[in-house]
């Protein structure tokens, strides 16, 4: 995978996508960090498909997900219940 400075990537963006294309993904630098990758649209969609299951897939599952952890609430303060009346 080749590094591009950003400023070098903005200067040949046609070369950095036909390098993309032809060799795979490539990643830009900003200040010598690593901050992205350009990857060719079919292995995004293959990544994006391998990542997670769709709604539809979760939906139709024979088995729960027990795994899925919801998210914290924070620490909002809540109103008490009404009394009863």
């Amino acid at each position: 995978m080749k590094t591009w400075p950003v400023r070098e990537a903005k200067a040949r963006v046609s070369e950095l996508l036909e390098t993309c294309l032809a060799q795979g993904p490539q990643m830009l630098t900003k200040r010598g960090a690593e901050v992205a990758v350009l990857v060719p649209v079919d292995e995004w969609q293959r990544l994006q498909a391998a990542a997670r299951p769709s709604l539809k897939e979760l939906l139709l599952a024979d088995q729960a997900r027990a795994e899925w952890v919801p998210p914290s609430r924070g620490h909002a303060r809540r109103r008490a219940p009404a009394p009863a009346k």
